[in-house]
């Protein structure tokens, strides 16, 4: 089993916001980098995710962020956790990302679910001897018909499909395809010939303990299948 951890996941690209930044900026901010929450920080110190309904709630935009109550404050990891521990925490909080904490307790960065996806979809994993593959692509370019069409060709059928909106781009979308045979590859050649973006693959295919097949059950509900 790979050992990814979060401090390998770092997503660098997201920054945090400081408690005197105004609620203004905290709000541009989630705009500009697609995000519904972003970590708030005193010097070093993580003190809370801000969400839009958190600004939504505020009558000034010019108020500091110091000046509102911030949620999530147990909701991080430290740098040397096992991914399967983000993926646990997003599920159980509905955040699109967890900051990550050194061992002095000082941010780090964040890991994106987007991120932790495409790790945990180098894993094998059991799911009664079926398979999962998750796609990223431009919302003008959907069309389920087309690709359950690419399926059925390898002699596969789409047993559930979920689209979500992706979490970077307000024009792309992740679609999430459950199918009835773990061997996924050529299908997963066929998609790929024809353009589509696999983000994450899943295979049923070796045994897995208890503890493992439980956070693979909470990825699935994190994606709604």
């Amino acid at each position: 089993m790979n050992s990814i951890i979060a401090e390998d996941l770092l997503n660098q690209m997201i920054p945090p916001l400081k408690v005197t930044d105004s609620m203004e900026k905290a709000a541009r901010w989630l705009e500009e980098f697609h995000v519904g929450q972003l970590p708030v920080l005193d010097n070093r110190l993580y003190l809370g995710l801000v969400t839009e309904s958190d600004l939504m709630d505020q009558d000034a935009d010019k108020q500091l962020l110091s000046d509102i109550a911030l949620n999530y404050a147990d909701v991080h990891v430290q740098r040397d956790q096992h991914f399967y521990n983000i993926i646990e925490l997003a599920v159980q909080n509905k955040v699109q990302l967890v900051p990550v904490l050194d061992e002095q307790r000082e941010y780090m960065g964040v890991v994106t679910v987007s991120d932790t996806l495409a790790a945990f979809g180098k894993v094998p994993v059991a799911s009664n001897q079926q398979g999962i593959i998750v796609l990223a692509m431009e919302e003008r370019d959907y069309s389920l018909t087309q690709i359950s069409r690419y399926v059925e060709e390898n002699n596969a059928k789409i047993i559930s499909a979920h689209v979500a909106q992706d979490e970077h781009d307000p024009y792309r979308i992740r679609l999430t395809l459950k199918l009835n045979t773990p061997n996924i590859t050529r299908i997963i050649a066929t998609l790929e010939r024809f353009g589509y973006s696999i983000t994450a693959q899943f295979s049923g295919t070796e045994e897995v303990s208890e503890d493992e097949q439980q956070r693979y059950d909470a990825l699935l509900r994190y994606l709604n299948i």
